[in-house]
């Protein structure tokens, strides 16, 4: 297999996008939706959001870490365009008849500190995964995918719990509570990730056939900040 991908976008490199940022955007909006999952408090996201992270493991152990930091910011800034959309949609004037305002509001409305939690925490997590199962293939030689992609989630998705709820929530509600919700939103992503483990050997192992590509990280800048491929 190839070292590098090519320049070129293929349609499951764009098929993998779109997923990745399709779950990023709804996770968001269905949110603000607490359910209960065997006795555990979350928010509804908390069933599809994860699924972006398995994506980004797709797209980091076949592309390589410069490929998916291009998409963790095309995601970022299609999120922040939805929400600009969402909030410019809440302070046009509504319709004499429609009677829906302040449901809109409650479902779609946005704080400025949940926003700055979602975005940070989105950042930081989906960056810290995507470098720590960059660095983990080098390290094992590409064996043990399942080490690689638990591992990541594990350190990532921890991060991501912790920044969110805590800018987010912390001041707001006691903080046993809040250090209590931290601990179960981490345990249920790790354990999604796990469990969705040989999901994910089928995904990568399907697309490197697809592509003929087995991107290695050797000798790349890892700043977050460079677009560089």
């Amino acid at each position: 297999m190839n070292k590098h991908p090519s320049a070129q976008y293929s349609i499951w490199f764009l098929l993998i996008v779109m997923v990745f940022i399709t779950c990023l955007i709804t996770a968001n909006i269905v949110a603000v939706k607490l359910v209960s999952i065997a006795s555990l408090i979350v928010p509804a996201g908390i069933v599809i959001f994860p699924i972006s992270y398995i994506v980004g493991d797709v797209l980091t152990e076949v592309y390589g870490f410069q490929r998916a930091r291009r998409v963790i910011w095309l995601g970022f800034f299609c999120n922040l365009l939805a929400v600009i959309g969402i909030i410019i949609g809440q302070g046009l004037p509504a319709a004499s008849f429609w009677e829906a305002q302040a449901a809109y509001e409650r479902i779609l409305g946005y704080t400025p500190r949940l926003l700055v939690a979602s975005f940070v925490a989105f950042l930081v997590g989906e960056f810290t995964n995507s470098y720590v199962l960059s660095r983990m293939k080098v390290a094992t030689k590409g064996r043990w995918l399942w080490t690689r992609t638990i591992a990541s989630t594990f350190v990532a998705q921890g991060l991501d719990s912790v920044i969110f709820i805590f800018i987010a929530f912390w001041g707001t509600s006691p903080q046993d509570t809040l250090l209590g919700a931290m601990a179960t939103q981490w345990l249920f992503k790790v354990v999604y990730e796990a469990a969705a483990t040989p999901l994910t050997y089928v995904v990568v192992n399907f697309i490197k056939r697809q592509e003929g590509i087995d991107t290695y990280d050797q000798d790349i800048s890892f700043n977050p900040l460079s677009l560089a491929e």
